[in-house]
Protein backbone atom coordinates (compact mmCIF):
# COMPACT_ATOMS: atom_id res chain seq x y z
CA UNK A 1 0.00 0.00 0.00
CA UNK A 2 1.18 3.49 -0.79
CA UNK A 3 1.94 5.98 1.95
CA UNK A 4 0.01 9.25 2.01
CA UNK A 5 1.58 12.20 0.23
CA UNK A 6 4.16 13.82 2.54
CA UNK A 7 3.42 17.36 1.43
CA UNK A 8 -0.30 16.80 1.61
CA UNK A 9 -3.10 19.21 0.84
CA UNK A 10 -2.78 22.94 1.42
CA UNK A 11 -6.28 23.43 2.88
CA UNK A 12 -6.21 23.39 6.68
CA UNK A 13 -9.17 22.68 8.92
CA UNK A 14 -9.58 23.35 12.62
CA UNK A 15 -10.57 20.28 14.63
CA UNK A 16 -12.50 20.76 17.87
CA UNK A 17 -13.81 18.55 20.66
CA UNK A 18 -17.54 18.09 20.08
CA UNK A 19 -18.36 18.24 23.79
CA UNK A 20 -16.42 21.26 25.07
CA UNK A 21 -15.44 22.89 21.73
CA UNK A 22 -11.76 23.05 22.72
CA UNK A 23 -9.36 23.25 19.75
CA UNK A 24 -7.45 20.02 19.18
CA UNK A 25 -5.58 20.31 15.87
CA UNK A 26 -4.98 22.32 12.77
CA UNK A 27 -4.92 19.63 10.09
CA UNK A 28 -4.16 19.63 6.36
CA UNK A 29 -7.20 17.73 5.13
CA UNK A 30 -7.69 16.43 1.63
CA UNK A 31 -11.13 15.99 0.10
CA UNK A 32 -14.50 17.08 1.36
CA UNK A 33 -15.71 14.02 3.22
CA UNK A 34 -16.02 13.26 6.90
CA UNK A 35 -12.97 13.24 9.17
CA UNK A 36 -12.20 9.57 9.78
CA UNK A 37 -8.46 9.67 10.33
CA UNK A 38 -5.70 12.20 10.85
CA UNK A 39 -2.24 11.36 9.59
CA UNK A 40 0.18 12.68 12.21
CA UNK A 41 2.52 14.10 9.56
CA UNK A 42 -0.32 16.32 8.27
CA UNK A 43 -1.08 17.94 11.64
CA UNK A 44 0.26 21.47 11.38
CA UNK A 45 -0.57 22.56 14.93
CA UNK A 46 -1.33 20.30 17.90
CA UNK A 47 -3.10 21.72 20.96
CA UNK A 48 -3.29 18.43 22.88
CA UNK A 49 -0.94 17.53 25.72
CA UNK A 50 -1.76 13.80 25.81
CA UNK A 51 -2.24 12.21 22.38
CA UNK A 52 -5.87 11.46 21.49
CA UNK A 53 -7.27 13.07 24.67
CA UNK A 54 -9.01 16.45 24.83
CA UNK A 55 -6.94 18.86 26.96
CA UNK A 56 -10.05 20.56 28.35
CA UNK A 57 -12.52 17.77 29.21
CA UNK A 58 -10.07 14.80 29.22
CA UNK A 59 -12.31 12.79 26.90
CA UNK A 60 -10.62 10.47 24.38
CA UNK A 61 -11.46 11.45 20.81
CA UNK A 62 -9.26 9.10 18.75
CA UNK A 63 -7.10 5.99 18.75
CA UNK A 64 -3.53 5.69 17.53
CA UNK A 65 -3.15 3.44 14.49
CA UNK A 66 -0.90 2.67 11.55
CA UNK A 67 -2.75 3.37 8.31
CA UNK A 68 -1.06 2.61 4.97
CA UNK A 69 2.27 2.38 6.79
CA UNK A 70 2.02 5.83 8.37
CA UNK A 71 1.12 6.70 11.97
CA UNK A 72 -2.34 8.21 12.27
CA UNK A 73 -5.19 8.91 14.65
CA UNK A 74 -8.47 7.10 13.92
CA UNK A 75 -11.27 9.38 15.03
CA UNK A 76 -14.04 8.01 17.23
CA UNK A 77 -17.39 8.84 15.65
CA UNK A 78 -19.10 11.94 17.01
CA UNK A 79 -16.22 13.01 19.28
CA UNK A 80 -14.77 15.72 17.02
CA UNK A 81 -16.05 18.47 14.74
CA UNK A 82 -14.16 20.50 12.17
CA UNK A 83 -14.47 23.76 10.26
Amino acid sequence: MAKPNKKGPTKTVDIFCSQCKAPLFKYRKGGKGALLKCFIERISQDFTTIPCVCPNCSRPFAREAIIRGAPAYKMIGGKVTFK
